[in-house]
């Protein structure tokens, strides 16, 4: 495993009406890819050991990958809880250049990071030249809206807290990127899921890093089978539920 290097940096998000001071730092992670240490949280974005690798293992593969192998589904709405950098969306984006699927991916994010600091992460040298210019062109715009940002993708950064999401619609896929339950702990409560999985549509499928009795019992309640799925660099197992 790489050392942690620490570029730190203070955002002063005023773009984003935040009333205090984030301080973040850039970690590089176990597979050279950066994440942002959120000292306010006390915890990454992602993986320490490996943020890519956690990204493409546990949202791609092992979710948006298994669900359209499975079903044949060739339209897919996505639903993330907690877009942060963007980065599971931009392997989403990558993931798709050679799929003839439509995502529609909506990102739930309470405190959308500024541009300046998207744009610091790296993870241009992870996806295709145009994913990345399409997605900073489109991310300012996509906090106010649905925005296209290729043949077969839209994406739409809902700026609001968890609770106060509302859609309309079903989502096919679920990518529970939440922090930690031991620094966030309301966001794996049974309300919090609850609210979650009533955006499931039945078949759909819920993936996150993580995997607790809690939350195995609490998913079996809202109508989810479980699965215990290998999980990324760092963690045994992971959680796959899918909506009955």
């Amino acid at each position: 495993m790489f050392g942690l290097l620490f570029s730190c940096l203070d955002l002063m998000c005023e773009n984003w009406n935040l009333k205090y001071l984030y301080k973040m730092e850039f970690v590089t992670t176990g597979d050279g890819s950066k994440t942002l240490f959120n000292a306010e949280i006390g915890e990454c974005y992602h993986s320490k050991h490996g943020a890519v690798q956690e990204s493409r293992h546990v949202f791609i593969k092992t979710g948006l990958d298994h669900y359209v192998q499975t079903t044949g589904a060739t339209d897919v709405g996505i639903l993330e809880v907690g877009f942060g950098t963007g980065l599971n969306f931009l392997q989403t984006a990558d993931f798709l250049s050679d799929k003839s699927v439509q995502v529609d991916y909506v990102g739930i994010e309470g405190f959308p990071l500024p541009l300046s600091t998207i744009a610091a992460t790296g993870y241009d040298a992870t996806v295709h030249p145009t994913v990345w210019a399409s997605y900073l062109n489109a991310y300012e715009q996509a906090l106010t809206g649905n925005v296209r940002i290729n043949e077969h993708l839209k994406l739409h950064i809902d700026h609001t807290l968890l609770m106060n999401f509302q859609s309309d619609r079903l989502f096919d896929v679920v990518y529970f990127d939440a922090f930690a339950a031991v620094h966030q702990p309301e966001m794996w409560n049974d309300a919090a899921l609850a609210h979650v999985a009533q955006f499931v549509k039945s078949g759909g499928v819920f993936v996150t890093y993580a995997i607790t009795g809690n939350l195995k019992r609490s998913m079996k309640a809202l109508g989810f089978s479980i699965e215990k799925a290998p999980g990324a660099p760092g963690k045994r197992e992971m959680l796959r539920a899918t909506k009955l």
